[in-house]
């Protein structure tokens, strides 16, 4: 059996950082800083603690659709650059 270690919060603080702003994967984080995949999901759900505000959802629906649109054009022109060569 593994002997537990204490992870500093300014190591759990950087290790969930750079999963939510720079996204990189728990299991990079995992193996880069020693510390188990399931430790790291516990951070992240104990972090989860209220559902979005309404503003908040509309906010990501907006750019969900934008994002759509734009796999669209981006679909149309791939596939009109396929259909030239």
């Amino acid at each position: 059996m593994k002997k537990a270690h204490k992870i500093s919060k300014e190591v759990k603080d950087q290790i969930l950082e750079r999963i939510k702003n720079e996204g990189i994967s728990v299991y990079r984080a995992a193996e880069e800083h020693g510390v188990s995949t399931g430790t790291i999901y516990n951070w992240l759900s104990k972090g989860v603690s209220a559902q979005p505000t309404w503003t908040q959802l509309n906010k990501v629906k907006k750019e969900n659709k934008m994002l759509l649109e734009l796999v669209g054009e981006l679909t149309m022109k791939l596939s009109s650059t396929k259909k030239k060569n």
